[in-house]
């Protein structure tokens, strides 16, 4: 099989599917730019990486909310690696409790992270990938994009305006060549749920979140998929679930 010859960078990727991602994408051959805030782990992240058959990654500390370490983030791996091929938008978090609950704090923290900061991401990596008249942005939303419900009703708002977002850039950047997929998992064995508060919500969570349910590994061998089509194929939306998942 043809080496992946391309320069990914993934957010959110200290753990979960940014994780996988990111090792997965190193497998196909990809140069890799992980980043997130908790360092550390992406320190382990990247040595293992580089531990594999000559794989090639680096790390960068970043907030996406912050839209200067955003655009940072782009430039450090364009000034290293000469080029922004595929952008993973990642970064996320979810928060569910009912809307009459009023949990303000936590609205602006899912908006920030699973809005703004793909966006600003983006931002940056257009530009460059317009210079290259090439690239790809992978969106991570969720079937919450789809379906709002009970405890999803900001979380759901968050995942409903990636997915506008992602269409009018795909519509956006047609003459560009720069290919747009939405990827949108159902439940996922990652710390997602580790972010919410409201007892309430957790308990609802719990028989969601019970049994044969996806992994990480399963939604980055799906965004792998995406990126190895050949150069006429845009494979504009993967829906993701677990086989026995209802909703």
């Amino acid at each position: 099989m043809a080496k992946l010859d391309k320069v990914a960078v993934i957010t959110g990727a200290s753990s979960g599917i940014g994780e996988a991602t990111a090792e997965a994408l190193a497998a196909e051959g990809a140069s890799i730019v992980v980043a997130a805030r908790r360092e550390d782990r992406l320190s382990d992240l990247v040595e293992r990486i580089n531990g594999k058959n000559g794989g090639n990654a680096l790390s960068v500390e970043c907030d996406v909310t912050d839209e200067e370490q955003a655009h940072a983030l782009i430039q450090r791996a364009k000034d290293e690696l000469g080029r922004v091929d595929i952008l993973v938008n990642n970064a996320g978090v979810m928060q569910l409790s009912k809307i009459e609950k009023g949990l303000s704090d936590e609205w602006r923290t899912m908006f920030n992270v699973n809005v703004l900061g793909l966006l600003y991401v983006t931002d940056a990596a257009v530009q460059v990938m317009k210079e290259q008249s090439s690239g790809h942005l992978i969106n991570i939303s969720s079937v919450a994009g789809r379906k709002s419900g009970l405890f999803r009703g900001a979380y759901a708002g968050t995942k409903f305006a990636v997915n506008a977002i992602s269409e009018a850039l795909r519509v956006e950047l047609l003459e560009d060549n720069i290919r747009v997929t939405v990827v949108e998992p159902g439940a996922v064995e990652t710390e997602l749920a580790g972010h919410i508060t409201d007892e309430e919500a957790k308990e609802g969570m719990r028989g969601a979140l019970s049994g044969d349910i996806l992994q990480p590994e399963d939604i980055a061998a799906a965004i792998a998929y995406s990126v190895v089509q050949p150069e006429r194929v845009s494979v504009n939306e993967i829906l993701i679930r677990p086989t026995k998942q209802a909703n």
